[in-house]
């Protein structure tokens, strides 16, 4: 037995980047996708990527924060009292507004956690925690006893002997206190790293899984260039909120999420508070 699986997330809507990575994919001869989260937003794309993503038809596909902010906002249930929030409301308003019928209610469905059985291993495959895809506990840097929440398995089921996780937009491979493995793919639309040597290589990652009958053969982070002015481009055709924001965080790498100051501004140039609460009305009616 032997399987080759691409392992992916944290696309933020990044068409151009999900591109890049699927074409490497199809390279390497890929049997099978695992999406661990995050689809849409803060990027332009979004039935291009559904399009894109169902034409993998992944296997696992399990449901990250950004996707639970882009179901609650496009809902119409995201309040107003943080910059933050209605930087979320508004993008998920412009979700809403271009997503083909069906496609919000489809990522609400998904799990926050899955497990897999490929030949001998058993892996446990979550966005964060398996039961909570947010927050910082796994952060890289931390503890590796933080890590072993990882490999609590749902009631009734093995052992889970490799973990995955995402949300950090960190390319990871580490063990937990008794040795068990935790890899993160990194991220397709928005890798991140704090050492500004590393936070250059902005191409899109994910992993690529070889499993044979006697485990992990191959563990390879992939890093595929792509065309960072092209996503730029078709950000500037859309109508997509914060525009000017997206297309900076193609040429520096960062992201804008919680700084309070430049949100504001760009809530208040462009009134982008009325504009969710009257998404919310609309929705009411």
């Amino acid at each position: 037995m032997k399987k080759k699986i691409a392992v992916f997330s944290d696309v933020h809507g990044n068409l151009t980047a999900l591109q890049a990575m699927y074409q490497d994919s199809l390279d390497q001869g890929v049997d099978e996708y695992w999406f661990v989260g995050d689809l849409l937003m803060p990027g332009p794309s979004v039935n291009e990527i559904w399009a894109l993503v169902q034409k993998m038809a992944p296997t696992v596909m399990v449901r990250g924060n950004w996707d639970d902010l882009v179901v609650v906002s496009a809902r119409g249930q995201m309040g107003m009292e943080k910059p933050s929030h209605v930087y979320f409301g508004r993008l998920a308003q412009y979700v809403a507004e271009h997503a083909a019928p069906g496609l919000v209610d489809t990522l609400a469905s998904w799990p926050l956690r899955v497990t897999r059985q490929v030949g001998s291993l058993n892996f446990g495959i979550s966005h964060n925690l398996p039961d909570l895809n947010m927050g910082q506990a796994l952060f890289p840097t931390n503890d590796s006893a933080n890590f072993d929440q990882l490999f609590t398995p749902p009631a009734g089921q093995p052992d889970i002997d490799v973990a995955i996780y995402a949300h950090v937009h960190h390319d990871l491979f580490r063990y937990g206190t008794d040795e068990r493995i935790i890899l993160n793919p990194g991220a397709v639309g928005e890798p991140f790293n704090h050492w500004p040597a590393l936070q250059k290589d902005l191409r899109a990652h994910y992993l690529i899984l070889e499993v044979d009958d006697l485990g992990m053969a191959v563990t390879s982070f992939r890093h595929v260039a792509y065309d960072r002015e092209r996503e730029k481009v078709l950000a500037d055709k859309t109508d997509l909120p914060y525009r000017g924001l997206y297309q900076k965080m193609m040429d520096t790498g960062l992201a804008y999420t919680h700084d309070d100051d430049l949100l504001r501004k760009y809530n208040d140039r462009y009134h982008y508070i009325a504009e969710y609460e009257r998404f919310k009305e609309n929705l009411s009616k």
